[in-house]
C-alpha cells in the first residue's frame, strides 16, 4: 500500500471550532446506542467519583464544559441545576470540566449551585478521552450533552460545533423526558 492509499483509508479527524478555529477532538466518537464508557474524573473534594458506581441505575446527564469560570459554561450549568431541580431521584445531572476541584467547588458555592454535581477530568483526561470530547490542541473539554439510560446505553448525544455557543437545551431535555 503506498503512502497515499493509507492516508485516505484513516478517518479525518473530528473537530470543533474554538472562536471560529478549527480544533481537533480525541478519543472516538460516541454515538446513540453505544454503551457509555466507564470513567472515573475526581469531585470537589479532590475524591474520586467512578461514572457507573455513583450513577448507575440512572439516568443521567453529562453536561460537558470547557470552563466554570468562562460565560457561556456558567450559563450551561446553571442552566441544568434549573432543570434538575425540578427531576426526581432517578435522574442525576452531572457538569465535566478540566477546572481543577477547588476552582469547581468555589464557583459553585458562589453560583448557587446545587442541584447540578461538578466533577473535573483534569487529572488524566479519562473522561475526556472515553467520550471523544478532549480538544487536543487546548487541553480543555469541548461543549457536549450526553444522555445515559438506566441501563447505561448513550441515548442522545449534543456535540456543539463551536465551542462558544450554547447546546440546544430544548432539544437535550426533550431527549431527557423521553427517558424518565
Amino acid at each position: 500500500m503506498d503512502e497515499n492509499s493509507e492516508k485516505e483509508t484513516k478517518a479525518a479527524p473530528r473537530t470543533v471550532t474554538m472562536q471560529g478555529r478549527p480544533m481537533t477532538l480525541v478519543g472516538d466518537e460516541l454515538k446513540p446506542g453505544m454503551q457509555a464508557p466507564d470513567f472515573k474524573v475526581t469531585d470537589n473534594d479532590m475524591l474520586p467519583m467512578k461514572f457507573s458506581r455513583t450513577y448507575g441505575g440512572k439516568v443521567a446527564v453529562i453536561s460537558v464544559v470547557p470552563s466554570l469560570d468562562t460565560p457561556v459554561c456558567d450559563l450551561q450549568t446553571r442552566r441544568f441545576n434549573k432543570e434538575a431541580e425540578a427531576l426526581g431521584p432517578d435522574v442525576g445531572i452531572l457538569t465535566v470540566s478540566m477546572d481543577l476541584p477547588f476552582a469547581q467547588k468555589r464557583w459553585c458555592g458562589a453560583a448557587g449551585v446545587k442541584a447540578v454535581r461538578t466533577f473535573s477530568d483534569y487529572q488524566k483526561a479519562e473522561f475526556g478521552k472515553a467520550y471523544g470530547v478532549l480538544i487536543k490542541e487546548l487541553r480543555l473539554l469541548a461543549r457536549a450533552v450526553f444522555i445515559v439510560d438506566k441501563d447505561g446505553v448513550v441515548r442522545y448525544v449534543q456535540l456543539v460545533p463551536e465551542v462558544t455557543k450554547e447546546p440546544n437545551y430544548d432539544e437535550a431535555l426533550a431527549a431527557l423526558r423521553a427517558l424518565v
